[in-house]
C-alpha cells in the first residue's frame, strides 16, 4: 500500500470515528431529553410537607437585617471599610487577571487564596478562566463570612444561626456546583461525548423519584450491602418483641461470661447496626468476645399508625420493658446499660425516673456521645429553634410521623460539602456510581420518628432543657433532673462530634449526681470516634482523673493515649459486672427465640 493509500485509509478511519462520536453525542442528547421529562414528572409529584421544614423562619432574617442596619447606623465606618476592602481585593485580582491575559501567555494571576479541597483539580490553579472564577468566589465568600462574624446586636444562638445559614448559601453557589464552571465535569462530558451527563441525569432522576420529589443524594451503592447478609452478621437471636422494639440477645463466644448482663440502647433515629457493620469493626461482636451477655434493642421504624406514640412510650414500652425482660431471661436483679446519642439522653431520663422510684435495676450506665444538658447545643443548635420545631410539630400532627428524609437531610447539611455537594458533583455531574461504602449505606438507611415523640423531645429536652434544669416530667414523676442520676457511669464523647459536641457532653456528665464518674474523650466524630476498634489503632483518646471547672480546663490537663478507648472502658465495665458464670444461650422458657439476628424491625418493610 502506497503512502497515499495509508493517508486515505487514516482519513477514512478518522472520519468514521468522528461520525461515530457525533452519533453517540446525538444519542446521548436524546437520552437527556427523555430523562429531563422524567425529572419534570418526578418533581411535579413532590410530596407536600410543612414549609417550616425547609429553612429558618422569616423572624431570623428580620433579626439579621435589623442588626445589620443598626450596625450601619451606629458604626458605618466599619462596614464601609469592609465593603471597600472587598471591592479593592476583587478589583485588584480582576486587573491582575486581565494583565496576565494581555501578556499573551495563558497563565493565571497570582493566587494567594487558601487551599480548599473543592478546588483540588489542577485546572483550578492552571487555567486562567477557572482560576479567576475560583479566586473571585473565595474573595466574595470570605467577605460575606467576615461581615456576618462581625455583626453585633444578635444573641449567641441567633448569631450562630445567621452564620450557619449564610454559609449554606455561600457553599451552594460555589463554582464547583455548576456544570459550566466546573472544569472536571466539563472535561468529562467532552471526553465521553455526553455519557457522563446522561449517567448523572439518571442518578439525579433516581434520587428525586426515590425521595418522592424531594432531593437527597444517594451516598452509597444500595445494592452492595444486605443487612444480615454482609453487614450486621454477629450471631444472635430475637428473644422479645413488642410494638416498640425487638430485643436481640447475642450468642456467647466465651465459655464464661460476667454475671451482670449488658443492654445497649442505640438511637432510634438510625438503625442499630452501625455498631455491627463488619466483624473487624463491630463493637457488638467485640463486647461479646470480652465475655459479656449482650442484649441490643432494635427499634421499630414507625409509620402513621404510631401517631399517638410519645417520648414516655419509648421509656415505658422500650427502656423499662427491655430491662425487665433482660432480668427475667438472665435471672439477675441488675443490668448494666449503654445509651448512644438520643438513647443516651433517654437513658439519663430513665435513670432519674428509676432513682425517684427507688428502683435499682440499673447497676451502671455508659453514655456514648450524649447530650442531656442543651444549654449550649453546639452545631445542632441552628435547627433547635421555634421555627423548625414548630414546623416538625405541624408535620408530625398532620401525618403522624416525621419522615426519615428530613432528619437525614438535616444531618447532611451540617457537613454539606462532604455529604451533599461533593457527592452530588460526583454522581450528577461526573456520572459516577455511588461507592460501596458500608457506613454511608447505613447513613442512608434511616428511620421515621413518631410525631408526638420528636416534638416532645425537641421542645422539652432540647429547647426548654428541662432535664438539665431539674424540671422534667416523666410517667407521673415530676421535677426529674440530672442530679437524680447516681449510679456509677462512664461517659464517652468525641472530639469533632458535630451532633453531640464534646463540651456539651462533658457538661452533661458534670451535672450527673453520681460520685463515680469516668469521662473519656475520643478523637474523631460522632460515628468514627465510637466505631474505633483496637485493631485499627487509628484514633486515640484523652482521660483525666481530676475534676475541672470547665471542659477546656479538663482537656488541658488530660493525658492522651494512643489507640481505641474500648479496652479502657471494658476494664471499667468489668468492675461493674460481677463474677464469671457459665455462658448463656439466647432466650429461655418464657422467652423463646423469635427470629435470628438482626431481626425483622431493622429490615426494609418489604423484606421483613
Amino acid at each position: 500500500m502506497s503512502d497515499g493509500d495509508h493517508v486515505n485509509e487514516a482519513n477514512r478511519v478518522e472520519g468514521e470515528t468522528d461520525h461515530a462520536a457525533a452519533d453517540r453525542l446525538t444519542t446521548n442528547l436524546a437520552k437527556m431529553d427523555s430523562l429531563t421529562k422524567r425529572l419534570v414528572g418526578a418533581l411535579a409529584a413532590k410530596r407536600t410537607s410543612d414549609p417550616g421544614l425547609q429553612g429558618p423562619g422569616p423572624e431570623l432574617y428580620a433579626k439579621a437585617m435589623a442588626a445589620y442596619w443598626a450596625e450601619m447606623a451606629s458604626n458605618p465606618g466599619k462596614l464601609i471599610e469592609r465593603q471597600v476592602g472587598y471591592w479593592g481585593q476583587a478589583l485588584k485580582h480582576a486587573v491582575e487577571a486581565q494583565a496576565a491575559l494581555t501578556q499573551g501567555v495563558a497563565h493565571p494571576a497570582p493566587d494567594t487564596q487558601p487551599k480548599d479541597r473543592r478546588f483540588a483539580n489542577p485546572l483550578w490553579d492552571a487555567h486562567p478562566y477557572y482560576n479567576f472564577l475560583k479566586q473571585q468566589y473565595q474573595i466574595s465568600a470570605n467577605a460575606i463570612s467576615d461581615t456576618v462574624k462581625d455583626l453585633d446586636g444578635l444573641d449567641r444562638a441567633d448569631k450562630r444561626r445567621v452564620e450557619f445559614f449564610s454559609q449554606q448559601i455561600v457553599d451552594l453557589f460555589a463554582p464547583t456546583n455548576f456544570l459550566a464552571t466546573n472544569p472536571e465535569a466539563m472535561q468529562r462530558a467532552v471526553e465521553t461525548e455526553g455519557d457522563s451527563l446522561v449517567k448523572g441525569l439518571e442518578n439525579l432522576v433516581r434520587d428525586i423519584e426515590a425521595n418522592q420529589g424531594d432531593w437527597l443524594v444517594t451516598l452509597a451503592d444500595p445494592e452492595a450491602f444486605q443487612v444480615g447478609g454482609n453487614i450486621a452478621t454477629t450471631p444472635g437471636s430475637v428473644v422479645f418483641r413488642n410494638r416498640m422494639f425487638e430485643l436481640i440477645q447475642y450468642e456467647p463466644t466465651t465459655a464464661k461470661v460476667h454475671a451482670t448482663p449488658l443492654i445497649l440502647f442505640p438511637p432510634w433515629i438510625n438503625k442499630f447496626y452501625i455498631l455491627d457493620l463488619k466483624e473487624k469493626n463491630s463493637l457488638i461482636k467485640w463486647i461479646v468476645d470480652q465475655g459479656y451477655t449482650l442484649f441490643v434493642c432494635s427499634w421499630v421504624n414507625p409509620d402513621e399508625t404510631y401517631g399517638d406514640t410519645g417520648y414516655a412510650d419509648y421509656v415505658d414500652e422500650g427502656f423499662l420493658t427491655a430491662i425487665d425482660v433482660v432480668k427475667e431471661i438472665t435471672g439477675q436483679e441488675k443490668v448494666n446499660a449503654i445509651g448512644y446519642c438520643i438513647a443516651g439522653t433517654t437513658l439519663a431520663a430513665t435513670l432519674a425516673l428509676l432513682s425517684r422510684r427507688g428502683d435499682t435495676s440499673i447497676k451502671s450506665a455508659t453514655f456514648f456521645t450524649t447530650l442531656a444538658d442543651f444549654e449550649d447545643p453546639g452545631e445542632m443548635g441552628v435547627f433547635l429553634d421555634h421555627d423548625f420545631i414548630e414546623g416538625i410539630a405541624r408535620e408530625g400532627k398532620a401525618k403522624g410521623y416525621l419522615d426519615k428524609f428530613f432528619m437525614g437531610r438535616t444531618f447532611s447539611y451540617l457537613r454539606s460539602n462532604d455529604l451533599v455537594y461533593g457527592p452530588a458533583i460526583k454522581s450528577y455531574m461526573l456520572g459516577e456510581a455511588p461507592p460501596a461504602f458500608d457506613l454511608l449505606f447505613w447513613n442512608g438507611d434511616g428511620t421515621n420518628l413518631p410525631g408526638p415523640m420528636v416534638t416532645e423531645y425537641l421542645t422539652k429536652l432540647c429547647l426548654n432543657n428541662e432535664l438539665a434544669s431539674g424540671e422534667f416530667e416523666l410517667l407521673g414523676e415530676t421535677g426529674l433532673g440530672l442530679a437524680d442520676v447516681t449510679v456509677p457511669l462512664c461517659d464517652i464523647a468525641c472530639e469533632t462530634d458535630h451532633i453531640a459536641h464534646w463540651r456539651g457532653a462533658w457538661e452533661t456528665a458534670r451535672k450527673f449526681g453520681s460520685d463515680d464518674k469516668t469521662f473519656i474523650l475520643s478523637q474523631s466524630g460522632h460515628i468514627a470516634g465510637i466505631v474505633n476498634p483496637p485493631s485499627r489503632n487509628k484514633y486515640g483518646h484523652y482521660v483525666n482523673g481530676d475534676t475541672a471547672e470547665t471542659a477546656d480546663a479538663w482537656l488541658t490537663n488530660a493525658d492522651f493515649h494512643e489507640g481505641s478507648w474500648w479496652p479502657r472502658w471494658e476494664k471499667w465495665l468489668g468492675k461493674q459486672s460481677g463474677k464469671k458464670v457459665a455462658a448463656r444461650a439466647p432466650g429461655g422458657p418464657d422467652h423463646p427465640v423469635l427470629a435470628a439476628a438482626p431481626g425483622t424491625y431493622v429490615l426494609p418493610k418489604d423484606a421483613a
